[in-house]
């Protein structure tokens, strides 16, 4: 027999049981469709996580103050404008394009009737681009403000969806109250849909008028700028040791600091996601055994069914080979139409995901990837061969005699 008789065997086979065939195929369908579906999921959310990292600047370094730990001398130093300006030293930092310090805090604004409580950044002229932020409407505060303690913010979207719903352009030039403070806007960021929640203005005003009392020198955050990402490493052990020179840190582990880069974050979720993405390939891949066993319990079925057959074709001299052969391709033709049926329900499903382009409430679109769909396809075919080599086995071991008997 040859491989195309077996195949238009298995064929008729299929045809002449329709219903129980699809029935059978339907775990293959559903395992095949959730792997390329979910993968497609994982996919996509892994995307937006990166878009999202990358738009906050991976050539980014945070210097933050550290928790629990000291210095040698038993006290933890604060960030200060001291550390700041080592940090702008050219000639001790020549990777280091700018430095920005920030204040942070958080107070009520209100205007007229409204209220809102958001968070304060009070910064240089430099936050904008060190931040990669930029303005939408308006202008962002300049450095003489910055020296002259200026009563300006500079507003994220959500405040200006509070306070003036949404308003931006009338926004501009309104006064607010910040505390016992009035402040004018002078400008809008740019939504980036991680840190809209904002006012940013002058980091001396917010000392004088905010926090500090207008004799503080402290920062919360120093953002370092690297010249690129490919950068970020060396700069990082540049600033480590400026630092630690500024806080007189002899033993690394005592370090009253931390140096983070957006790199190293997005390292991280990429290892999280590729986790993520593994995870929801293996629940799908349980549907995929359960199809298998539907397959094999159905080709069981089959053999009983067609003993009497299997005993006329070995009686007349067909030999073992012929006949495993014959339930093998039965067995894999089964799984490999459920799995066109599943690549064509879970690329679909994708599809039209990715083509309508909304998030799915905190799923973000699908986004279909070749290797997940030939993958899931061959699976579905070797579940075939593996599953089906148990009922094929023992439909060639049948001796003709007791074949031929059944009834």
């Amino acid at each position: 027999m040859t491989l195309r008789e077996a195949i238009m065997i298995a064929a008729r086979g299929l045809r002449a049981n329709r219903l129980r065939s699809l029935l059978t195929m339907l775990g293959i369908m559903i395992g095949v469709a959730a792997v390329i579906v979910l993968v497609a999921i994982g996919n996509g959310t892994s995307q937006r996580l990166n878009q999202q990292i990358e738009s906050l600047g991976t050539n980014l370094i945070g210097v933050f103050q550290s928790r629990g730990s000291v210095s040698e001398n038993g006290r933890s130093q604060p960030l200060t404008d001291l550390d700041v300006k080592a940090l702008q030293q050219a000639s001790m930092a020549p990777r280091i394009v700018s430095v920005t310090p920030i204040k942070q805090s958080s107070a009520v604004l209100s205007f007229q009737n409204n209220m809102w409580r958001t968070s304060i950044a009070g910064s240089s002229q430099d936050y904008p681009a060190a931040l990669h932020r930029t303005i939408s409407t308006g202008r962002f505060f300049t450095e003489a403000e910055v020296r002259t303690s200026a009563r300006m913010v500079v507003l994220g979207e959500e405040p200006v969806k509070k306070l003036f719903h949404g308003d931006k352009v009338g926004s501009l030039g309104q006064k607010i109250r910040i505390g016992r403070q009035v402040f004018e806007v002078i400008g809008v960021l740019e939504e980036n849909g991680q840190a809209d929640d904002l006012c940013a203005m002058p980091i001396t005003a917010a000392r004088n008028y905010l926090v500090g009392g207008g004799g503080d020198n402290e920062v919360d955050q120093i953002v370092v700028q690297a010249t690129s990402q490919a950068a970020v490493p060396a700069t990082m052990a540049k600033v480590n040791r400026i630092m630690s020179n500024q806080h007189h840190i002899t033993n690394p582990d005592q370090k009253d600091f931390e140096v983070r880069s957006n790199l190293d974050l997005l390292k991280q979720y990429t290892e999280v996601t590729d986790v993520f993405a593994i995870f929801l390939a293996a629940i799908a891949a349980i549907s995929l055994l359960v199809g298998g066993i539907g397959i094999m319990n159905i080709m069981l079925v089959t053999v009983t069914e067609r003993t009497r057959e299997i005993g006329i074709r070995k009686a007349i001299g067909a030999r073992r080979k012929a006949i495993l052969k014959q339930f093998l391709i039965e067995s894999t033709v089964l799984a490999g139409l459920g799995g066109l049926l599943g690549v064509g329900i879970g690329v679909g499903v994708s599809l039209l995901g990715a083509t309508l382009g909304q998030d799915i409430g905190s799923i973000a679109p699908p986004q279909l990837s070749l290797w997940p769909v030939v993958v899931a396809f061959a699976v579905s075919l070797a579940i075939g061969l593996f599953f089906g080599a148990y009922p094929a086995n023992r439909a060639a071991r049948l001796r003709p005699i007791e074949a031929l008997r059944y009834e």
